[in-house]
């Protein structure tokens, strides 16, 4: 099978191989990092079930814990499936794994590029440990439970966000001239979007209108993550100004504090449902019959049933998980995310903007249910809350309370924009 092998933490770094029978062929392999270069990446066909990491001839870090016994590096069409196969691990290990990803879902947002480190039980290859570094913010931990199967941790870090500008004069289209900034297609989606109810940004802003754009990326230890959000945005139309602005809350404001969102809907469908199973953090799960939390709400409907987007954002992930089956996930501004699982046909793609209301797919029964329902969970900073709870925003303006909080980002940022010149 072919691993990835990188070094965990060491400029240095080799792989060496162990001596099977006394007449065995001893396969190793060297990689040296020469000067003024970046680290290396080898792949290396191995003969072993596991490869163990040997880094300056310790198998722990400077905290003590154990080096992983392998890690991989992601490429492009990697299916969690056929790595666990291709390092030889057992079916009941992967199952389990799946198993309990079905609230965090992490490995369908693996991409190039991501990092998985094994830990594994060294005379049975038994899996003990699984980490899924995403970027340099986020990464997934399954360790094996006591009990059986593997408990979830979702880490991320902070970082720091980093503000940047940009500023531009409509030429032919909005859309062109925003990209031109370098502005992403996402962000310029965002913004028309955003600023939808209050000016049509593809037909109504003439060709010498004037756009600014605060966005800040993330970065940890001066690395970016890839992750970044809008915090602002100006539009001058025929000396008319329109504005929005990203509040503590996770909300956009125009600058008289009024909201630019719209509510959520109560429901995930127009068709007739009951509500099978409600939100339950200590949920017996009714096939296993283990304790596993339910992050969300289940309503029964028919087979075919309109499964719709309760609210406006954008389709940050479509895919076809083992135990959540066909779902969808949308995106709602940097606060709001919401999922829609176990459908039988999805109609949207990602990148996608959709609207509030819009269908985004067929119910079904795919992956593991035992009956027809759409599984629909709000979360709000990473954070699953019951989606029929008051938590559930209803997003009309700011309180008095708030109003002075606000104005004070709104010159932070109005401050920002008049420092940098229109291009």
């Amino acid at each position: 099978m072919q691993v990835e092998i990188i070094s965990p933490s060491s400029r240095w770094w080799r792989i060496n191989f162990c001596l099977f029978l006394s007449m065995a062929v001893v396969c190793t392999a060297i990689v040296i990092r020469p000067p003024e270069w970046q680290p290396l990446q080898k792949s290396v066909e191995l003969a072993l079930k596991s490869t163990p990491f040997i880094g300056d001839d310790a198998n722990e870090t400077e905290t003590g814990e154990a080096l992983p016994s392998a890690e991989y590096v992601v490429f492009s069409g990697d299916k969690i499936a056929d790595l666990f196969h291709r390092m030889a691990l057992e079916e009941d290990d992967l199952q389990q794994v799946l198993e309990s990803d079905l609230n965090h879902l992490g490995f369908d947002a693996m991409v190039p590029g991501s990092v998985l480190r094994f830990w594994f039980e060294e005379d049975t290859n038994r899996l003990l440990k699984l980490e899924l570094q995403l970027n340099v913010a986020q990464k997934v931990i399954y360790q094996r439970s006591e009990t059986g199967g593997f408990d979830v941790q979702e880490v991320e870090i902070p970082g720091n966000w980093v503000p940047s500008v940009f500023k531009g004069t409509v030429g032919a289209s909005f859309h062109d001239s925003a990209i031109a900034t370098g502005l992403d297609e996402s962000d310029v989606a965002f913004v028309i979007n955003l600023l939808k109810d209050k000016i049509n940004l593809n037909t109504e802003l003439p060709a010498d209108g004037k756009f600014e754009v605060v966005r800040a990326a993330q970065f940890v230890d001066e690395i970016a993550s890839g992750q970044h959000e809008i915090r602002a945005v100006r539009i001058e139309r025929d000396g008319v100004i329109i504005s929005a602005y990203l509040h503590e809350d996770g909300n956009f404001y125009d600058a008289d504090g009024e909201s630019l969102q719209r509510s959520f809907l109560p429901v995930p469908t127009t068709a007739q449902y009951w509500l099978s199973s409600g939100f339950d953090p200590r949920r017996i799960h009714p096939v296993t019959h283990r304790r596993q939390p339910h992050n969300g709400s289940d309503f029964a409907v028919a087979v075919g049933s309109p499964v719709i987007a309760t609210g406006d954002g954008v389709v940050v992930q479509v895919a076809n998980h083992p135990y959540a089956g066909k779902y969808v996930v949308i995106q709602h501004g940097s606060k709001y995310r919401t999922r829609y699982l176990h459908n039988s046909k999805i109609l949207v793609k990602k990148g996608q903007w959709v609207s509030r209301g819009q269908e985004i797919a067929k119910s079904g029964q795919s992956g593991r249910v035992t009956g027809p329902h759409i599984h629909y969970e709000f979360h709000i900073r990473g954070r699953p809350v019951n989606p029929l709870s008051k938590k559930v925003p209803l997003i009309s303006g700011l309180g008095s309370e708030e109003q002075q909080s606000f104005l004070t980002t709104v010159e932070q940022m109005d401050a920002m924009l008049k420092d940098e010149p229109t291009g």
